[in-house]
């Protein structure tokens, strides 16, 4: 085997966002012999990584999901703000159905308008113009989309990760049954 005990290359980061790199073991002599492990603890290390991954791998996911049913909202917003200024000062009214509480969804008839009510979160409603709402809207829809990016690309590094110490962890494993295999043979 080569004489370093792990293979880095210069473009996989250290961390990312707080994920801590995964380093590929290519002597696992001289890996357990430089982290001062033995075969078990390095094992135990190994799938205590492994298992914190799968933590921040779940967490990620449901930050994911949420921001995947967070953009056709405000794409949806998006388009009725559209809508209304559309149709502001043609004299026409729009009719439209909102959803009043989960399941639950009444009609209103909207008349020459030229604001709206954007729900912010946390029981908090502001009025905004139609311009003002549309400029905050396509705000928010923009950064929810670089967010997403973001979060996929932790994602995969995530998963690269995972990868890496799954091999680790073999590798460490059958290094130990064969250390095992030639004690028993002598």
């Amino acid at each position: 085997m080569a004489s370093s005990s792990t293979s880095s290359s210069s473009a996989v980061p250290a961390e990312r966002r707080g994920i801590p790199a995964a380093s590929f073991v290519e002597d696992v002599q001289t890996y357990l012999t430089q982290s001062g492990f033995d075969a078990n603890s390095a094992l135990a290390f190994l799938q205590e990584r492994l298992q914190q991954y799968r933590i921040v791998e779940m967490k990620l996911l449901a930050q994911q999901r949420d921001l995947q049913a967070k953009i056709p909202d405000i794409e949806k917003c998006l388009d009725i703000v559209s809508t209304i200024q559309a149709k502001k000062g043609t004299g026409e009214k729009l009719i439209a159905d909102f959803e009043v509480s989960e399941g639950i969804y009444s009609r209103a008839r909207i008349e020459d308008s030229s604001s709206v009510c954007l729900w912010l979160g946390a029981n908090v409603m502001l009025e905004y113009s139609c311009k003002e709402a549309n400029e905050l809207l396509k705000k928010n829809l923009e950064n929810a989309k670089a967010s997403l990016e973001v979060l996929i690309a932790d994602l995969q590094f995530l998963r690269d990760q995972v990868t890496v110490t799954q091999v680790t962890t073999a590798r460490v494993y059958n290094w130990d049954v064969h250390q095992r295999r030639i004690k028993q043979a002598s």
